[in-house]
């Protein structure tokens, strides 16, 4: 009996560590499973995030490239209104800078620094600019207005200058510069044409965009007739160019020029102004004292 339960308890455990041995090999079978599902998502999910990192930054690389599309078309359109801008009014800018001062609410205060140049005139030009919004409208003032430029050829020019800067009138100093130095290129270009016409007579002390050109009369030693070519600025901004002859004639020279019609130049000179115009005017005059060689 006693053996017969032996052998039975011995099949037993034989069938319970057959079991526990499969049991085994499913659980190692399902971790291998489980480890190759791991492998399969893991590669699943790097895929998918390269697929949407590609995607990401094949975007951002394109609306980068879309920006500075749009930024560069934004520059050459600037230039080109700063071409013509400039064409117009004759005025070129070089730099400017731009400090923010005070800016708290509905105001900002800003420092600008502008330099540029209008024919051979250079200018540096600072000022404040407050911007002040109401709502949808905003109103802008300027003030401190600074300018710098050579006032040791500009002594006509300072005066309204000063007055510019204490009204804080940045845009009638840009319109009486453009004016001024038109003025000022016509003299010059005057002054160059009877150099080159008359070159053995005519020089310039300062110059030839100086306001003095020389006559020096070849038969009359020490006979000089001045051409003073000036260019007048109210302080309003008008500007007048105001053209006088000037002599510096010997008693010598008088004696052996019987007409007397050097001592009576400026007065005639002034008659001729108002008659011809500038130009025509000192060609009249070169040709009635005989500094022409022409007939």
């Amino acid at each position: 009996m006693i053996e017969k339960m032996s052998e039975e308890n011995t099949e037993e455990v034989k069938v319970l560590e057959a079991q526990i041995q499969h049991l085994q090999a499913e659980i190692e079978a399902l971790k291998g499973q489980q480890q190759n599902n791991n492998k399969d998502m893991t590669l699943q999910f790097r895929g998918k995030m390269q697929d949407a990192m590609s995607y990401l930054f094949g975007q951002t690389h394109i609306e980068e490239e879309r920006v500075m599309s749009r930024l560069k078309e934004e520059v050459e359109e600037m230039e080109e209104d700063l071409k013509q801008q400039t064409q117009m009014n004759g005025i070129c800018l070089k730099t400017c800078t731009t400090k923010t001062l005070q800016k708290i609410d509905n105001k900002l205060v800003q420092k600008l620094c502008v330099s540029g140049q209008c024919s051979e005139l250079v200018f540096q030009v600072e000022f404040h600019l407050s911007e002040v919004k109401e709502g949808q409208r905003s109103e802008r003032t300027i003030s401190d207005l600074n300018v710098v430029m050579d006032a040791s050829d500009l002594q006509n020019f300072s005066s309204f200058l000063s007055r510019a800067e204490e009204q804080s009138d940045l845009l009638l100093f840009f319109r009486t510069l453009r004016t001024f130095s038109d003025r000022c290129d016509d003299r010059c270009r005057a002054f160059e044409h009877f150099k080159e016409k008359y070159p053995s007579v005519i020089s310039f002390p300062g110059g030839s965009r100086s306001e003095v050109m020389a006559l020096n009369h070849p038969e009359l030693p020490g006979c000089i007739l001045f051409i003073h070519w000036a260019v007048a600025v109210s302080n309003e901004g008008e500007v007048t160019p105001k053209i006088e002859l000037l002599t510096k004639i010997p008693e010598e020279a008088l004696e052996l020029f019987p007409s007397q019609a050097l001592g009576g130049a400026p007065e005639s000179f002034q008659s001729l102004l108002r008659i011809l115009g500038p130009e025509a005017a000192i060609e009249s005059m070169i040709r009635a004292i005989s500094l022409s060689q022409e007939s």
